[in-house]
């Protein structure tokens, strides 16, 4: 039966995976992957979205050398957020910026002047934060006008990128919700709490259902490439929603964690939760491939750990991840916590500094060997997501008995452990390419090849490996947890 590319782009790598199904099992196979980051210019961070767009055409090339010349369809997820503007002749204003750009930060200062967090969230159901979409367009309509002044059409990142192959302007429904520019009560833009931010609502276009087929490959994109043309398919964008899509949950009362550069933490829930508390202990709603609502909190997640990497390799004595994990074991347990949350960890210039100078000024000795400052992110990332648990029982009025987790960061088994003895509960881990899995899993469905996610996840069961972790050294975690939770 049907082929399909996976477009899966992460904020540190993008890869092209072909999906296969024979009506029984899913086989997924890596075409091509490349890094991606942003690049720093000056005193802002942007993503190279041209030079991505070249290598998923690299990616198609390959594909096709490969002998895949029989592909139906082609969907792109990303992380959410950010955006690309375009002009009345539909070309690229400028490279994107990264939600990492710190000029946000104050332009979220000067927001909350004019609105309070509490609308802000009542309204959207997502949490304020510097990096949401309407934060960044207040800030650019505030510092740099002329931006929004010159743009017709403002697309989120993969409906950008779908437009770049097809020329279709649409923006999909799970990429839209983490904007915090949609009013989930009237399941449109909030065109009147934009018009209070003097937000231009002309440029936001229609908002799409997941797994909306927008049309052909563009001619010139066939020619270019030499293939036939291929429908390209607004699939759930936003990677946490595929993620989930992926993830074999049979049973109700389970949270679910997409664990990568952040780690996702939450549950499905059919309507978006906007208590004073969820707001408080910083929850988010995000939309669900069926048009339903993840509860979740974004946390920290293996950013901490590639930016350990990236500053011992700077230094001429980087580590392998495999001579990681001896390390950490070699490390003496539960020595050393940070809250990996805290702003400090955002985007230093020296994450092992930043990771010292936390404890130090914590009242902590401070980990000093890679093995233990590894040791030390691990233990408070696990920590951390049991707090999480706990207030997600809280606002729900229920008793999570199990998590599963899917994403590239499952491959870290020391943390799929650590996680199991932190929460006391069971994790079952996988897939690891969950988000590519619900990416490919959209398109089927949007096809007609698979009927809906329930049938997904039973295919999903059937075709991948799920790794079981149980807890254990409950009595040690315990006394550590306490000491962990002075630092929230």
């Amino acid at each position: 039966m049907g082929k399909v590319w996976a477009f899966d782009l992460g904020a540190s790598n993008g890869r092209l995976m072909l999906g296969s199904f024979n009506g029984e099992k899913i086989n997924l196979e890596e075409i091509h992957r490349f890094p991606n980051s942003p690049v720093h210019i000056n005193t802002h961070y942007y993503w190279d979205i041209l030079r991505i767009f070249q290598e998923m055409k690299n990616g198609i090339t390959k594909s096709v050398k490969m002998g895949h010349k029989d592909v139906m369809s082609m969907g792109v997820d990303t992380w959410g957020v950010d955006f690309g503007l375009l002009s009345p002749t539909g070309e690229l204003i400028g490279n994107p910026y990264s939600y990492r750009d710190e000029h946000f930060q104050d332009g979220m200062e000067e927001m909350l002047e004019e609105i309070s967090k509490s609308e802000l969230f009542s309204r959207t159901g997502v949490e304020p934060a510097p990096i949401n979409t309407i934060c960044q367009l207040y800030t650019i309509q505030k510092k740099k006008p002329d931006l929004l002044k010159g743009a017709i059409s403002l697309l989120f990142t993969p409906n950008l990128i779908s437009y770049f192959f097809s020329g279709v302007k649409k923006n999909e429904f799970t990429i839209t919700s983490t904007s915090q520019l949609y009013s989930y009560k009237q399941k449109k833009w909030d065109t009147e709490m934009l018009d209070k931010l003097n937000i231009p609502v002309d440029i936001l276009g229609d908002i799409t259902p997941s797994g909306t087929i927008l049309g052909p490959t563009l001619e010139e994109i066939n020619k270019e490439l030499q293939i036939d043309p291929v429908q390209v398919i607004n699939i759930a964008g936003h990677d946490t929603a595929c993620a989930l899509a992926a993830l074999p949950i049979n049973k109700k009362n389970t949270a679910f964690m997409s664990c990568g550069t952040w780690v996702l933490v939450g549950i499905q829930v059919e309507q978006p939760v906007v208590s004073e508390d969820a707001l408080a202990w910083g929850f988010t709603n995000e939309g669900t491939l069926e048009g339903h609502y993840r509860l979740q909190k974004n946390n920290m997640g293996l950013w901490l750990i590639q930016q350990c990497h990236k500053v011992w390799e700077r230094e001429g004595h980087g580590i392998s991840y495999e001579e990681q994990n001896l390390l950490v074991n070699e490390a003496k347990p539960l020595q050393h916590f940070i809250n990996p949350d805290d702003q400090t960890f955002f985007n230093p210039k020296n994450m092992v500094t930043a990771i010292q100078d936390y404890c130090i000024n914590s009242g902590q000795t401070p980990p000093e060997t890679k093995g233990e400052i590894l040791r030390c992110i691990l233990e408070s990332l696990a920590f951390k997501y049991q707090w999480v648990l706990e207030k997600l029982e809280n606002l729900t009025n229920t008793s999570l008995e199990e998590i599963h987790m899917g994403g590239g960061g499952i491959q870290n088994h020391l943390l799929c452990q650590f996680i199991a003895n932190a929460t006391d509960r069971t994790v079952h881990a996988g897939p690891i390419e969950a988000s590519a899995i619900g990416n490919a899993l959209s398109q089927w469905i949007a096809l007609g090849e698979i009927k809906d996610i329930q049938e997904a996840r039973q295919i999903v069961q059937r075709s991948f490996v799920t790794k079981t972790y149980y807890p254990q050294n409950q009595i040690n975690f315990s006394e550590a947890y306490n000491r962990f939770l002075k630092l929230i």
